[in-house]
């Protein structure tokens, strides 16, 4: 199972506004890179994997099933990202699987959340991976 991080920068982020999670565009992007939670926490931190043989630069859309508060506790529950199918070549290697907000100013693509492997994996052609968010216990919650 892949461990969850969440950047430091993301609570400060909350606290300026820079985030509506209910309506905000997301997406889950594949890295080799180790993600650290103390940096700024912004896409352009992190190598993205190259474009091609299935997967798509920026990563796979994610819909929001839910964004909501129930006695004080805020949970936000994601449906799964598309699954990547290796087509005509290799995808990878990556080991980080990250979910950003698309866009912005201020900072431009600020990262939600990170989920690490453990080690590099790599799809050869035919070969398929998918980001299983939870639908109980959601993505994140607040409190």
């Amino acid at each position: 199972m892949a461990a969850y991080q969440k950047p430091q920068a993301f609570v400060e982020y909350l606290a300026e506004g820079v985030f509506n999670l209910a309506s905000d565009t997301l997406k889950v992007f594949l890295s080799n890179d180790t993600f650290s939670p103390s940096a700024d926490a912004v896409k352009a931190d992190m190598t993205e994997v190259s474009g091609g043989n299935g997967y798509t630069s920026g990563g796979n859309a994610v819909t929001v099933t839910s964004s909501s508060q129930t006695s004080g506790t805020y949970k936000l529950v994601l449906g799964d990202p598309a699954t990547w199918t290796a087509s005509g070549g290799s995808i990878g290697p990556f080991k980080t699987a990250v979910l950003y907000k698309v866009g912005g100013t201020s900072p431009a693509n600020p990262i939600i959340a990170a989920w690490d492997y453990g080690s590099s994996i790599t799809l050869a052609a035919g070969e398929s991976f998918a980001v299983d968010f939870d639908p109980t216990t959601g993505v994140l919650t607040l409190a």
